[in-house]
């Protein structure tokens, strides 16, 4: 089995697709409408729909939920994105291990936290 597809609800589709295009490196396939839906894809067949069907409605997360992203490339890599983030402005806290890998939150348009890390031979010794 392989998971198809991921449908996030933001209050903000196009603020929301621009972090995930400028940061992870997704291409938007389709919009509809005005900003009501925007289907993206990654290098690896992963598609990340983020819709609002209903403007008026803001939706809200569980404090623990978060989107994950594994970078191949180690600790450089976590952290040159680190300091992308917050030189662009985002609240993210600052690379550290946990979970065995190294890695930071930073908090994405759409009211969710995502989380990136690496799992370097370093990190893991």
């Amino acid at each position: 089995m392989k998971l198809n597809h991921l449908n996030i609800a933001v209050p903000d589709v196009a603020a929301t697709r621009s972090f995930f295009e400028s940061f992870f490196g997704f291409r938007c396939v389709e919009t509809k409408g005005q900003d009501v839906l925007s289907v993206l894809s990654d290098d690896h067949g992963f598609v990340l729909i983020l819709s609002n069907f209903k403007k008026e409605l803001v939706p809200e997360y569980p404090r623990d939920f978060h989107v994950g992203f594994l970078l191949r490339d180690g600790v450089d890599e976590v952290n040159r994105l680190y300091e992308r983030m917050k030189s662009s402005g985002f609240e993210a806290s600052p690379p550290k291990n946990f979970h065995g890998s190294w890695g930071f939150y930073v908090a994405a348009p759409g009211g969710f936290m995502v989380e990136v890390s690496s799992y370097p031979d370093e990190v893991l010794r």
